[in-house]
């Protein structure tokens, strides 16, 4: 690991609460994992792990009011489900506070949350990394996510985002367009 990463880790450490940054540096080493076995830059998949919660330091309300004065929009669905805020805020954080320039690793970070239809390899490594790092209280299909991804990332994606719209929807909580819209591009893939 980089010095520069080190530096992050460290800072994260301090600001994250202690069971936020065991996922955080389990998400960071699944992610390594799916990179190596995917071909994808190491370097990106360590750093967008390692910075896909930075903003989970901040509680919720604090989020909006930070994405409030960097300019940062919000869809009428964010602000239904307060927990998808974070990625957003996060890639402005990982910009301005950690200097990373890299647009792909920003958009990882971006799009952790919800997926997207077409994500980048990187991309995709962050969004099932997050869903099925080591420390994950065991969830309905999360085993079947594991079993997959090191044979068909495209896969994983769907059943991923499958089973967030299943336990969402399940919670009687509403669910996000951009993650039906992830399903859905998967699905047919």
């Amino acid at each position: 690991m980089t010095e520069e990463l080190l530096k992050i880790q460290k800072d994260l450490s301090k600001k994250l609460k202690k069971e936020r940054f065991e996922h955080t540096i389990g998400v960071m080493y699944t992610a390594a994992s799916l990179a190596m076995c995917c071909g994808e830059d190491l370097s990106k998949a360590l750093t967008a792990g390692l910075l896909h919660d930075c903003a989970k330091a901040y509680p919720v309300k604090e989020q909006i009011k930070l994405c409030k004065k960097y300019g940062i929009g919000l869809t009428e669905s964010e602000l239904e489900m307060p927990a998808l805020i974070h990625a957003k805020l996060g890639a402005y954080l990982a910009r301005s506070e950690y200097k990373i320039k890299d647009g792909d690793i920003l958009d990882a970070v971006t799009y952790h949350t919800t997926g997207r239809p077409g994500m980048t390899m990187l991309e995709k490594i962050i969004y099932i990394a997050d869903y099925i790092e080591p420390n994950r209280r065991m969830i309905p299909g999360l085993q079947e996510v594991r079993d997959t991804v090191f044979r068909d990332i495209d896969r994983a994606v769907c059943l991923c985002a499958q089973g967030t719209i299943r336990f969402l929807s399940e919670s009687g909580k509403p669910v996000d367009p951009a993650t039906v819209g992830t399903y859905e591009y998967y699905k047919e893939k």
